[in-house]
């Protein structure tokens, strides 16, 4: 069963995209996948600095989430949009878990990866301005992400009221097949 790490570039308690990592993790466990769900919030971290870093080395709460990074083999990522682009704390935390520890490179935690990347936003576009961008930097880092993306607009009203389930998840669960099937893939060969 291929180690799923999924967490959403959120962490306000209502938010779309902590909801639709939640049903993308559903999904992925449906499809085969070994699912770790995390919420960011458990993982403050500063905002990234330089002259921070070398006086104190990478924080706890990065090491920490290098070491999951390391322990999976995917990642499934639901984040919002902010301005046509990623929000500050998921930018952040690919920062902290892409730096250099110890003599070990700050790519590890990336390399071999695959990922599937989805947004939900109440606007038309679903978020899939922030897509893009969120897909460059975690191909510049190594991971290889899937080619589908999901992108869900009108996300107030996509989510059953009394459940919290995505109402309509045929295209959801079709990627995290292809996000499990594809990891499963990669650690055969």
């Amino acid at each position: 069963m291929p180690k799923i790490l999924a967490f959403s570039g959120s962490t306000r308690r209502d938010s779309w995209n902590r909801k639709l990592i939640q049903s993308a993790a559903d999904a992925a466990r449906a499809a085969g996948g070994d699912v770790s769900l995390i919420d960011l919030a458990d993982y403050p971290l500063p905002l990234y600095d330089g002259d921070l870093e070398e006086r104190d080395g990478v924080p706890d709460n990065a090491q920490r989430l290098k070491a999951l990074f390391k322990e999976h083999d995917a990642l499934l990522i639901a984040s919002p949009e902010y301005n046509s682009s990623m929000p500050p704390l998921l930018k952040n935390t690919i920062d902290w878990v892409s730096r250099e520890w110890q003599g070990e490179s700050g790519l590890v935690p990336y390399h071999g990866k695959v990922a599937a990347i989805a947004s939900a936003s109440p606007g038309t576009f679903g978020g899939m301005r922030m897509l893009p961008h969120l897909r460059q930097i975690l191909n510049a880092l190594g991971v290889l992400v899937l080619p589908g993306q999901f992108s869900l607009p009108h996300a107030e009203t996509a989510f059953d009221a009394e459940t919290g389930a995505l109402k309509s998840p045929a295209r959801l669960h079709a990627l995290m097949l292809e996000l499990v099937k594809a990891t499963a893939a990669l650690k055969q060969g």
